[in-house]
């Protein structure tokens, strides 16, 4: 078990704020976050590269806050993925172990065994510049798994590689790490559908702090502030103020959305989320289309409406242009309410 106790820190950049989290082993905790959210200030401070500045870090009950970062039993996979273009991959993957004074075949041996279980097996021989790039972030991972481990830290590893390689490695990686992986897997990543993918337990991280920790499905379904909303909501989640009304809200502009489950007193302020796909094609509510663009298979169009800019997602390629004047409608079940200090509504009595 790793445990956090008001872990805090003074980097300049992405200062840790009162962290207060248990990891326990067996499971991936992806950590979600925007860019200087303090992901990788985490990690570097759970390693031992960044100094805590109060609180503590706990391995099964041992303060490691002032352990030598050799001695912490963790490994780190970094999102520029590190190889030696002189190695072969095997020497790659035997290299860490060669340092802790592991004998050359013992050393060989459990190299074989990373490369077999991250399926490089038939690639020991060669240099590093001869992969692909997901190949060569598989070698990085492979000499992570060697250490043998207790804490695997992974600071986005996919981040620098193409859409592609990208959709496969998440596909095959938690059963990979599951597989190869007995200890705690913290997995960091500004990309919400990877961690909802990669997760058996998400961490919300937002200025330095945790605001919020859950089943990954769980925490996009109900976010527990408009923070988090923002957060887990990529394309993003569109927020407006509004007035609770009979089953309906009040937007601005003289908007009305339905929304037959709210239990709010009449006239009770509130913040209503849209997310890109709460928006449909056809409907009463006019707008205005300012940007189109394409994601993948989906197209991503900004809206300006009367109540403010929002973005609306369809499913496949559409040509929409700038400057066209449209009708759109709400979608009950993709609105979220929060209530006027920001806290999550879940439809019931306010």
């Amino acid at each position: 078990m790793l445990t956090l106790e008001n872990l805090s820190t003074i980097q300049a950049k992405s200062p840790l704020r009162d962290l207060n989290a248990r990891f326990e082993a067996g499971r991936i905790y992806t950590i979600l976050g925007r860019t200087g959210a303090g992901k990788t200030e985490l990690l570097r401070t759970l390693i031992g590269l960044d100094a805590v500045a109060s609180g503590t870090i706990k391995l099964d009950g041992t303060d490691l806050s002032h352990v030598p970062i050799r001695n912490r039993e963790m490994a780190m996979v970094y999102q520029q993925f590190i190889n030696y273009p002189h190695l072969s991959v095997l020497d790659n993957v035997a290299f860490p172990l060669r340092r802790q004074g592991v004998g050359r075949a013992e050393a060989a041996s459990r190299a074989e065994e990373a490369l077999q279980l991250v399926g490089l097996a038939d690639f020991a021989d060669r240099r590093p510049l001869a992969l692909s790039g997901g190949q060569q972030q598989r070698v990085a991972l492979a000499r992570a798994i060697v250490k043998k481990a207790r804490i695997l830290l992974m600071d986005e590893p996919l981040a620098n590689l193409d859409y592609k390689l990208r959709e496969q490695l998440r596909e095959e990686f938690p059963k990979l790490l599951h597989d190869s992986v007995g200890g705690v897997i913290l997995y960091t990543t500004t990309e919400p559908a990877e961690a909802i993918q990669l997760g058996d337990r998400m961490i919300v991280m937002h200025e330095g702090r945790i605001v919020a920790e859950g089943d990954p499905t769980a925490l996009f379904d109900a976010p527990p502030t408009v923070d988090v909303a923002r957060v887990v909501s990529d394309p993003p989640i569109s927020i407006f103020t509004g007035t609770a009304g009979p089953g309906e809200v009040y937007l601005a502009g003289g908007v009305t959305a339905p929304l037959p489950g709210l239990k709010m007193p009449p006239g009770k302020s509130l913040q209503v989320g849209i997310r890109p796909d709460g928006l449909r094609i056809g409907g009463a509510i006019p707008a205005r289309i300012s940007l189109s663009e394409f994601s993948g298979s989906d197209t991503i169009v900004h809206l300006h409406l009367p109540f403010g800019d929002a973005v609306m997602l369809l499913e496949g390629i559409h040509e929409m242009h700038s400057g066209t004047e449209l009708g759109v409608a709400t979608d009950p079940a993709r609105l979220l309410i929060f209530r006027e200090d920001g806290t999550y509504h879940s439809g019931g009595p306010a």
